[in-house]
């Protein structure tokens, strides 16, 4: 791996052409890793760890420093991002609930345009995936109990310097990829677009939890260690528990974050987060080094972003499924022939606006009611292209396990605006990112001129109250039926889901707090 060096010499020098020059049409690739801060891509946050291949792209392409996920989830925000669709116009409810098997998707177009397509590694943006613990504690959480549904976050270190491929899975979908580009892209007559989903920096699965057990094994190699810059890592302020916002609250207790951390716990998990990210980018790089090998690099358009981002202990919380900077901000960094080079975008952009910036960039039309807004425009050397203003806001939800209320995201200008379910059962959140870039300090009772005008913004975008009374009867409905398709071993799957710790505590009452959701009080 040392010869990371000298093969970014190289890609830096061989870099070029614009497509217009060459005369077709671009290629494109798409890498989408999971669970990836997108804070990490600029200064500060791409000091405390190597990541050569993304200051690649951010040196040859342009980083978008505003670029949020439009729900902070798997499969719901990979919806968006393939259908161009905010999720409550799919009803990308959970991870279970996300667009049907024979949804149309941008690659759809691409093919049907004369593009070669292949999609390898994590998709995740149909229906029916994921583990039965993630769709009952998604329909439940309107319950009146509280439970831990995670497994308390911890650490992993395996191998020694010389491991570097911890990762399997993804580097064999990287592997496919970068022979797919040597055997096929770079014999084909047809432009191509290729799709590379990985996995990490996902944590994995703790599996001394058993086979229901979730993501929360953090786990790295002494290698990619290495490519980590121990004295830059914060450890982040908490609020007490006690002065928490509720939803918080509950997000903190069901993900097993409520008990004591150490300082040392802390930094670990976040030094060992910020290593899979590293080894993430080596995967980055394999695709780019594939390409500037095949003679295709200068006239292929290369993005790189996420589903979501990773908390790694800030607001004493680790995984995604809230609005906080850490789980809602992605990276997006699009590098490519016609496009400027060492540019940073600080407009606001989420990733409904990939599916129009695809086809924009392939020189198809968009069709349909797309919530996105092509980038090109932003990002292109020519004046050819509409200089036509991008909304300046973006929105985020969230309907799945871990939060009890149905949550919506505003970000406009200094502010992001986050409000629950119908508006007034849950106060909303007000946070000054200008001010407060820890997003401790809720302004919502200082500002209500600004509280008042974005509500308004957001309820021309999205009539929050009435999706939130769609997602109640969704969950509802869903329960039941899955309830009735157990039958008699209903309590027993129920009690042996990812709360059993908890649920064996008082397995009567659980039930019966259920019951009362379903049918009202008994």
């Amino acid at each position: 791996m040392n010869v990371l060096v000298p093969a970014l010499f190289f890609l830096f020098q061989n870099y070029g052409q614009s497509f217009c020059q060459i005369g077709t049409r671009p290629n494109i690739v798409m890498v989408m890793s999971d669970a990836f801060d997108g804070r990490l891509t600029f200064e500060p946050g791409s000091k405390v760890v190597q990541l050569p291949y993304i200051n690649y792209l951010r040196e040859l392409g342009s980083t978008f420093l505003n670029a949020y996920t439009n729900s902070p989830i798997c499969c719901p925000s990979r919806a968006a991002m393939w259908s161009g669709q905010f999720v409550h116009l799919t009803q990308s409810w959970n991870n279970y609930k996300c667009l049907d098997s024979n949804a149309t998707t941008w690659m759809d177009f691409l093919e049907a345009n004369g593009y070669l397509t292949k999609m390898l590694g994590k998709l995740d943006y149909t229906s029916g995936s994921h583990s039965v613990s993630n769709r009952v504690e998604a329909w439940t959480r309107d319950v009146q109990f509280l439970l831990r549904q995670e497994g308390r976050p911890v650490t992993q270190l395996v191998g020694n310097m010389s491991t570097v491929r911890i990762m399997t899975e993804d580097w064999k979908n990287t592997d496919k990829a970068t022979q797919w580009i040597n055997q096929t892209a770079a014999s084909s007559r047809q432009p191509f677009a290729l799709y590379l989903g990985l996995n990490l920096p996902h944590p994995y699965k703790t599996k001394s939890l058993g086979p229901t057990a979730g993501g929360s094994t953090f786990l790295t190699s002494p290698y990619w260690l290495t490519k980590v810059v121990s004295d830059l890592i914060s450890v982040p302020k908490w609020l007490p528990m006690s002065a928490m916002h509720p939803v918080d609250y509950y997000s903190t207790f069901t993900k097993n974050c409520s008990g004591v951390f150490t300082e040392d716990e802390v930094k670990s998990i976040r030094a060992f987060y910020y290593a899979m990210c590293a080894e993430a980018d080596a995967m980055l790089g394999q695709i780019i080094s594939a390409l500037r090998e095949t003679g295709l690099l200068n006239n292929t358009v290369v993005i790189f972003t996420a589903d979501h981002g990773e908390l790694a202990m800030e607001h004493r919380q680790f995984y995604k499924m809230s609005m906080f900077e850490g789980s809602s901000h992605v990276p997006l960094l699009i590098m490519g022939p016609g496009l400027m080079s060492g540019v940073q975008v600080k407009q606001l952009v989420s990733l409904v606006d990939l599916y129009p910036t695809v086809l924009d960039i392939a020189g198809i039309s968009a069709v349909g009611n797309l919530s996105g807004h092509s980038l090109q425009p932003l990002i292109s050397k020519s004046s050819a292209f509409s200089k036509k203003q991008h909304p300046d806001w973006i929105l985020s939800e969230y309907h799945g396990c871990n939060v009890n209320a149905s949550t919506y995201m505003l970000r406009s200008g200094r502010w992001k605006y986050i409000t629950y379910a119908d508006g007034l059962s849950v106060p909303p959140q007000l946070f000054d990112l200008t001010l407060d870039k820890e997003e401790l300090n809720n302004v919502v009772l200082k500002f209500p001129d600004v509280q008042v005008h974005l509500d308004k913004l957001l309820r021309s975008i999205v009539d929050y109250p009435k999706v939130s009374t769609t997602v109640h009867l969704y969950n509802k409905k869903a329960f039941a039926a899955w309830r009735d398709s157990l039958g008699r071993n209903y309590s027993q799957v129920l009690a042996n889901l990812r709360w059993h710790v908890d649920w064996q505590k008082d397995v009567l009452a659980n039930e019966r707090a259920i019951d009362r959701w379903l049918y009202g009080s008994l």
